[in-house]
């Protein structure tokens, strides 16, 4: 049996334990590469070179740098002007989200757009009450057009310009490729819209990220801080001034609860305060009297819960809810309203025991009472830790990114992106280097941690994209992908037309089952060997070539973006095949419809 042959066989058994669907996909992956093993075909360093490859870590990097995105509410704030622009109806949001990944894959590639936007995408459907499903594949299948909008889209559009110019030909001109990529683009997304909610499942997650964008306004109800809270205005001279609101909690601790401050509608945080603050607290009058005549304050007349909400969460300070443990250290501590824990840096809000709110006394804590803390989005990371017995009803860091669109690490982070995206638009360095630069800028600029910064990796597809890349190899030296190649030359080598629409199979059909830059690859040298026999021009080849691979929509596997979106819209893989075909179908209509008309055979 020839090697071609068994490559073919592995080949296949991968694809059926793919539609199988009953295991892992990571494990399929490794699996197929560790059979190209035993079959004599890879050697062990060819197994596993795939890690190695610059592509994982342009990956990684774009997944920190989601991250770091992520963490700073800029996604979230995405979120909330795309709404705010395209509203809420199905079909303008989905063309909003859609063009806007396109536009961003021709500049960051469609890897890169899909590991930006997939996290804001599947929080707008939580928080409009959709399945995730709706929404995720269109994304990424957006990307794969609009990167076809520019030369540097993809790396696939450069292969195939220098393999035109080296042929002979001329390469391609930076926006050449926007002459198939425009009208890729608007059929996708027509495609999308007619056909997406029959076409596309109506399936809903294991898992999906709770809505808090009205977080304050559920914890201010909750927590009952509206009823009894009063405004205190700082006024010129009084002693509270230039003093921060966390100080004058430790200087009155029988005072009333000082839940913030806000300064011309802004939040004030924990920095001095100004002449004409206002002061949020809340307690009994009696109480509020006494601490606005300790510190020089006067009453605001018209109250201060609309400014609440911000007060509670903002930019500087958020607030967690706690559940006490029955092993907890804190059950048998005495606590009040307003108290400061060990490290002065939290102070607790409010109190509740079975729903019933406690304070303004002292109480002593149980298992199973709950705890309001505010404090510094910084102090809540040191100082709120699982370990101690009680439970954190929603991640400070969750809530931060949609609660609080645009935090102070906001700046630092689009600076970073900007300047990724200058580097990769203009090749100073390759992509992979381009996006590790960028990741490492976002833990030196503090907008991650490192550990925020794993845990912002998503292994499938690194794990599944390395591990086929072994697939490539062995089809390229079995020969098995030259066997295939020859045979469409064969027999549509004939005439022009003809050996677009075989080369368009080719390319497509392979590029759903290894990478399509891989495939890309293969493709290339047979195309331009077939162009100049048939002794066609070898532009309309090659741009049919780009067209086919970057059709990447029938699987999974097919490329990295197809993969990011699989576990976030709950797909099984012949979702993929279902919506993709028609996508498919649309981009051999333009390779063998269009691109002879503009570049003449």
């Amino acid at each position: 049996m020839s090697d071609a042959v068994i490559c073919l066989l592995v080949l296949a058994a991968t694809l059926v334990m793919f539609v199988w669907n009953r295991l892992p996909v990571e494990l399929v992956a490794l699996g197929s590469a560790v059979a190209l093993y035993f079959t004599g075909l890879l050697t062990a360093g060819q197994v596993f070179a795939g890690f190695g490859d610059p592509v994982i870590g342009f990956i990684a990097g774009l997944f920190v740098v989601s991250a770091g995105l992520n963490a700073c509410g800029i996604t979230a704030w995405a979120g909330q002007q795309l709404i705010a622009r395209a509203g809420t109806e199905r079909r303008r949001l989905l063309v909003a989200i859609m063009v806007l990944a396109a536009l961003m894959t021709a500049l960051i590639g469609v890897s890169g757009t899909t590991a930006a936007l997939l996290p804001m995408v599947v929080l707008l459907a939580v928080r409009l009450g959709r399945s995730p499903s709706g929404l995720a594949m269109p994304l990424a299948f957006a990307g794969h057009a609009g990167s076809l909008l520019v030369l540097t889209g993809t790396p696939i559009n450069i292969l195939v310009s220098e393999a035109a110019a080296d042929s002979g030909s001329r390469p391609f001109g930076y926006f050449e490729f926007a002459v198939v990529g425009i009208p890729l683009t608007a059929g996708v997304v027509l495609i999308a819209v007619l056909s997406g909610r029959r076409l596309l499942p109506e399936r809903t997650p294991r898992s999906l990220p709770a809505d808090l964008s009205g977080h304050a306004r559920v914890l201010v109800g909750q927590y009952g801080l509206g009823t009894q809270a009063v405004g205190l205005r700082v006024p010129a001279g009084s002693p509270a001034v230039g003093v921060p609101v966390t100080e004058l909690r430790r200087q009155d601790a029988d005072g009333p609860l000082v839940i913030g401050a806000a300064g011309h509608g802004a939040p004030r945080g924990d920095a001095p305060l100004r002449e004409d603050d206002v002061i949020a607290v809340h307690g009994a009058t009696a109480a509020i009297d006494r601490f606005a005549e300790l510190h020089g304050l006067e009453r605001v007349p018209q109250g201060v819960t609309p400014q609440l909400e911000q007060i509670v969460l903002n930019r500087y300070v958020g607030a967690a809810e706690l559940v006490l443990g029955p092993r907890s250290a804190l059950v048998g501590d005495t606590v009040y309203p307003g108290m400061t824990t060990d490290s002065g840096e939290l102070v607790i809000l409010a109190i509740q025991r079975q729903g019933h709110e406690l304070g303004p006394r002292r109480e002593v804590l149980a298992a199973g009472d709950m705890l309001l803390v505010q404090g510094t989005w910084a102090a809540m990371e040191r100082h709120l830790d699982p370990s101690e017995g009680v439970l954190i009803v929603d991640s400070p860091a969750t809530v931060r990114r949609q609660a609080v669109p645009f935090g102070p690490e906001a700046v630092p982070a689009v600076v970073i992106v900007v300047a990724m995206v200058v580097l990769l638009s203009t090749g100073l360095v390759p992509p992979a280097i381009a996006a590790v630069l960028a990741a490492g800028a976002m833990v030196l600029t503090k907008v991650l941690t490192m550990d925020q910064a794993y845990e912002g990796i998503s292994w499938t597809p690194l794990v599944v994209v390395a591990a086929m890349y072994p697939m490539s190899t062995a089809m390229a030296q079995s020969g098995a992908a030259d066997e295939l190649a020859a045979m469409v030359v064969t027999v549509f080598g004939g005439y022009g037309l003809f050996l677009l629409l075989g080369l368009f199979l080719l390319t497509a059909v392979l590029g759903q089952v290894i990478s399509n830059t891989a495939t890309a690859l293969i493709v290339i040298p047979i195309a331009v060997s077939a162009a100049a026999e048939v002794g066609v021009s070898v532009l309309p080849v090659m741009m049919c070539v780009a067209v086919a691979a970057s059709g990447a929509f029938l699987t999974p596997i097919a490329t990295a973006a197809n993969l990011m979106v699989k576990q976030p819209g709950g797909y099984r893989f012949g979702d993929y095949c279902r919506f993709g075909l028609p996508m498919i179908t649309w981009f051999l209509v333009i390779a063998v419809g269009l691109v002879p008309l503009v570049w003449p055979l």
